[in-house]
């Protein structure tokens, strides 16, 4: 409960104060949260330093402060999805490379979209709906229900349709026989059930479901991000599709999973201070 009234206080600062207000007392809020937030400092810096070991600690200081600001701004954009337009899309997002979209949903075969916890991932789904295509946001479920249907209707608001992560398999299908548009974060693994891969050298646990999903129906994988830009824009923007094509038996999640590996890996690397990763990240 306490929770849930510390987002909705939140929200209300977020829709009554103008925006570039609401973000400095973002600002502020996160740098609180550095100072105190030892555990959530310690792990972001330790993923840093893996993905960039050559940094001097003061350059992981600075990338670190930079993500926990971002984190804070990636909120308050959530809590204002009420005033997203069209205009706003048309005058504060940029968008590439749609045409892939579009083509892979020419096969009439559906579309899996991959993404991370990078930039405003949440924003970036709510957009694509907004444009009228038919999405489908798979989720964790957050253990306090009043919470979890409070993010659900910031979700639904806009057209993004949301399906609970754990009863979703046979619903994921579905939506891909009719033709329409999954997105998944594919770099965080919730059941215990993922693809182990090496990310920035390291080994770590990629979910299956995209590799799965592309297997079963055919369907390909257009990994899309959503990113900050430095005046506070934000660009979406979309890779070349991933087909499933064949692999050895046994290999075929993996297979997959490693076309767009390196595509995050790409992404992090140039956005270390929007990939919003507070915990231990990497296998042990």
């Amino acid at each position: 409960m306490l929770n849930y009234v510390i987002y909705r206080f939140g929200q209300f600062i977020a829709l009554h104060l103008p925006l570039k207000a609401a973000y400095a007392i973002a600002v502020l809020l996160a740098d609180l949260h550095l100072a105190l937030g030892f555990l959530d400092r310690r792990r972001v810096g330790e993923n840093l330093r893996i993905i960039f070991p050559g940094f001097e600690p003061r350059k992981i200081r600075q990338v670190r402060r930079r993500m926990f600001r971002n984190f804070a701004k990636y909120l308050v954009d959530f809590f204002r999805f009420s005033q997203i337009d069209a205009e706003y899309i048309k005058s504060h997002i940029r968008i590439e490379n749609l045409h892939y979209l579009n083509e892979s949903l020419a096969e009439k075969k559906g579309v899996i979209t991959v993404t991370a916890h990078l930039g405003n991932w949440e924003l970036g789904g709510v957009v694509v709906a907004m444009m009228g295509y038919p999405l489908w946001g798979v989720a964790l479920p957050h253990k306090d229900k009043i919470v979890d249907d409070f993010f659900n209707f910031q979700r639904q608001r806009k057209g993004l349709k949301v399906i609970p992560l754990g009863r979703a398999v046979r619903q994921c299908l579905a939506i891909l026989a009719q033709n329409e548009i999954l997105a998944l974060v594919g770099d965080r693994d919730f059941t215990e059930r993922g693809v182990r891969v090496n990310l920035f050298g390291k080994p770590t646990i990629f979910p299956s479901g995209p590799a799965a999903l592309s297997l079963k129906t055919g369907a390909p994988i257009v990994p899309g991000f959503l990113f900050r830009n430095k005046d506070d824009g934000f660009t979406l923007k979309f890779e070349e599709p991933i087909h499933p094509g064949s692999a050895p038996e046994g290999a075929q999640y993996l297979a997959i999973v490693e076309k767009y590996r390196p595509i995050f890996e790409r992404y992090i690397r140039e956005f270390p201070d929007q990939w919003y990763m507070f915990r231990n990240f990497w296998a042990q």
